[in-house]
């Protein structure tokens, strides 16, 4: 078996080094009554160093709903310095447009309108190579994870959006509590 990449090794500060990936599509209902469920899906980000798990309802696997579920997770959590992903078009469209965002910072007419630390803080984005499932480990095992959670707790029924968010939002406390339980635990088995 191959050793960890260094990302994982290195010290760092909780997400500050994050691995994201989709699960779904899940299904809403939505708000006119007799239509049918609309599908939704769940992004799934995980941080190298702690295994925390940050669950993000997403509408669709456009470029701009990915965008604004990582502005959602960068305002709850941190701004990640990387993001580790596979090559889904959608993660390969949100790098590009933040590239372009960055050249446009870059130019000599925005330089002097936008404040220095927006330059600082562009994110180093990473992929996995192509059709490698495997690199992605990490991520794929918080994925299941979820599923597990998710299908545990709605079984087929259907809920609101807003339903389906705090149930994510419990998940994310649950795995948080388990990773907590897991890593005492075995603190605990060591001594």
């Amino acid at each position: 078996m191959a050793d960890l990449p260094k990302e994982r090794l290195d010290g760092s500060h909780a997400f500050e080094i994050t691995g994201v990936d989709f699960c779904g599509p899940f299904f809403y209902k939505p708000e006119a009554r007799n239509k049918a469920p609309i599908k939704c899906y769940v992004c799934v980000l995980i941080c190298f160093a702690t295994k925390a798990v940050h669950l993000e309802l997403i509408k669709d696997l456009s470029t701009v709903s990915f965008l604004h579920g990582l502005k959602r997770f960068i305002c709850t959590k941190r701004k990640p310095r990387q993001i580790w992903s596979d090559n889904a078009t959608n993660f390969v469209g949100a790098r590009n447009e933040l590239v372009e965002l960055r050249r446009l910072f870059l130019s000599d007419d925005h330089q002097k309108a936008v404040l220095d630390f927006c330059l600082v803080e562009s994110i180093d984005w990473h992929f996995i190579p192509p059709r490698s499932p495997h690199f992605g480990g990490l991520w794929e095992a918080a994925v299941k994870t979820a599923k597990y959670h998710f299908y545990r707790a709605i079984a087929n029924s259907v809920l609101g959006f807003d339903e389906l968010r705090t149930l994510l939002c419990h998940i994310t406390a649950v795995t948080k509590q388990f990773k907590t339980f897991s890593s005492h635990f075995r603190e605990s088995c060591r001594s």
